[in-house]
């Protein structure tokens, strides 16, 4: 039983994965009807004893509609001719997948503008006012 790992704090033993070898479009010529080399690979997400609950968040709502809705993360790799291939880089995207979810997104911290923005604001802003008022009528007192 290998794992995969993830980061140092992150890793997936082989049993959490599930993968199947589909048939392929694209190249591959008359190899592409009689050889399975596209895999799909599926994680459930929900149930994985690997990923902390905040991970967890972060990786349903990253990956979207390859979610199911009963937690499982389903990826598919067809790029490559043969099965290694597909597989290696499934389970890269996966990796790498997991690994943007484990960095907790930055806090914003709210800014002033500086001085020389809001002069900068006023100023085109009395010009505007005083194009519009050149081009009213002349009152009569």
């Amino acid at each position: 039983m290998s794992k995969i790992r993830i980061t140092a704090h992150i890793a997936i033993d082989d049993n959490e994965l599930e993968e199947s070898f589909v048939l392929a479009s694209g190249p591959g010529g008359q190899n592409v009807n009689k050889v399975s080399s596209a895999v799909q690979l599926r994680f459930n997400v929900a149930l994985s004893p690997s990923l902390t609950e905040p991970v967890r968040y972060r990786l349903m709502k990253l990956a979207g509609g390859r979610m199911t809705k009963d937690g499982v993360l389903v990826l598919t790799a067809r790029q490559f001719r043969d099965q290694v291939r597909n597989r290696a880089e499934v389970r890269a995207r996966l990796a790498a997948l997991i690994r943007a979810a484990a960095t907790p997104p930055k806090k914003r911290r709210p800014t002033n503008p500086p001085r020389a923005a809001k002069e900068n604001r006023l100023q085109h802003k009395k010009k505007h006012a005083e194009l519009k008022r050149a081009r009213s009528k002349p009152r009569d007192e």
